[in-house]
């Protein structure tokens, strides 16, 4: 973990974590009907999908969950992709919206990685569907610094990135990892290539950018 990232309260991360789901529930509530049932990022999840997938958490208790993983003969990936398709066509787009803003203090972390990895769970679920829609909301520079400063070859790995071979270098703040050919965008999509995603063209620049384009 970086200097940046020890510098950042618990009582810190916490407020960005409330601020960022307040602002998304905003989002989501601007939505056209055609805009929900848009691709996101997530391969083979709509906007719908992945909105109800960000509020799993809040909405299950912990023996739920465990109910849900053994009917999904424990796979965790089988359990979140049917409890998003089952919730997204259970609740309508306004309760979306609304579970993600009538919780912005719920305690809810992943099983590893910490307050930190609850802020990066919304943020980069967050882009996952601003950013193939081409709305134009950029995360606070903050958020994605401490996001950033947990990237590590751990992280890269347990998120199926392949980033051999390129060096992500932000264009908008002093930020590099990796070693390569250089692979430049805003520190925000470089954190989506680092989770694992591809950006549509356009998003990307260096000689080996479309290994990282999809569309």
């Amino acid at each position: 973990m970086s200097d940046t990232a020890r510098q950042q309260s618990p009582k810190a991360v916490k407020a960005a974590i409330a601020a960022e789901r307040r602002e998304l529930a905003d989002m989501l509530d601007t939505l056209r009907a055609e805009q929900w049932d848009a691709p996101s990022l997530c391969t083979g999840w709509t906007v719908r999908h992945v909105a109800a997938h960000m509020s799993l958490g809040f909405r299950y208790s912990l023996p739920r969950m465990a109910r849900e993983i053994i009917r999904a003969r424990g796979s965790l990936d089988r359990m979140t992709d049917d409890r998003a398709r089952a919730d997204a066509a259970a609740h309508s787009t306004a309760e979306l919206a609304s579970f993600l803003r009538d919780n912005a203090h719920h305690p809810w972390k992943p099983p590893v990685g910490g307050i930190a990895a609850a802020l990066g769970h919304d943020v980069v679920h967050g882009l996952d569907i601003t950013v193939p829609l081409g709305l134009d909301r950029e995360v606070p520079e903050d958020r994605v610094r401490i996001l950033l400063d947990t990237v590590t070859p751990r992280t890269v790995r347990f998120f199926r990135a392949d980033l051999h071979g390129v060096q992500l270098r932000a264009t908008d703040m002093d930020w590099t990892f990796g070693t390569g050919a250089p692979l430049s965008g805003t520190a925000q999509d470089l954190l989506l290539v680092a989770y694992g995603r591809g950006l549509p063209p356009g998003h990307l620049t260096g000689p080996q950018a479309n290994r990282f384009t999809t569309g």
